[in-house]
């Protein structure tokens, strides 16, 4: 299964882990890190977006989870268009980004826990070619 977690995901696990919700995510996106059943993307959105992370050192241990997955040739001009689509349907610029990579990438599913974007997403169900969903329903789909 072809997974992209979005710079949400990947910077959980260094979220505050006192509240359960983010405890529980956490837990579920270093699952899936680890699941031998899932294939991770590694995008340029990811790239990018995590070399402007101030915190070098969170930086660099994202970069070792992204550097573990295939790097993605994307075709710039399809890419573009898809972006433009989905800015066009409310998500940011970086969701667009990102949801413009997972898609062109043939991923089976995108996860998030970014509120706004599942929420947006939920809206748009109709206009987008992944599935997205928060990494706790996926880890507790493809986990045994």
């Amino acid at each position: 299964m072809r997974i992209y977690l979005d710079m949400c995901c990947l910077k959980r696990p260094f979220d505050d882990q006192s509240q359960p919700r983010i405890r529980l995510e956490s837990e579920a996106v270093l699952a899936l890190l680890a699941s031998p059943t899932a294939e991770f993307i590694r995008s340029p959105a990811l790239l990018l977006e995590n070399d402007r992370n101030p915190l070098r050192w969170r930086a660099a241990r994202v970069r070792s989870w992204l550097e573990a997955g295939p790097p993605v040739e994307l075709p710039e001009t399809a890419m573009s268009a898809r972006i433009g689509e989905f800015f066009a349907l409310g998500f940011k610029n970086f969701d667009s980004f990102h949801l413009a990579s997972a898609e062109l990438a043939g991923c089976d599913a995108f996860c998030t826990t970014d509120d706004r974007l599942l929420a947006t997403a939920r809206r748009q169900v109709s206009s987008i070619q992944v599935r997205v969903l928060n990494p706790v329903d996926l880890a507790r789909e493809i986990m045994p």
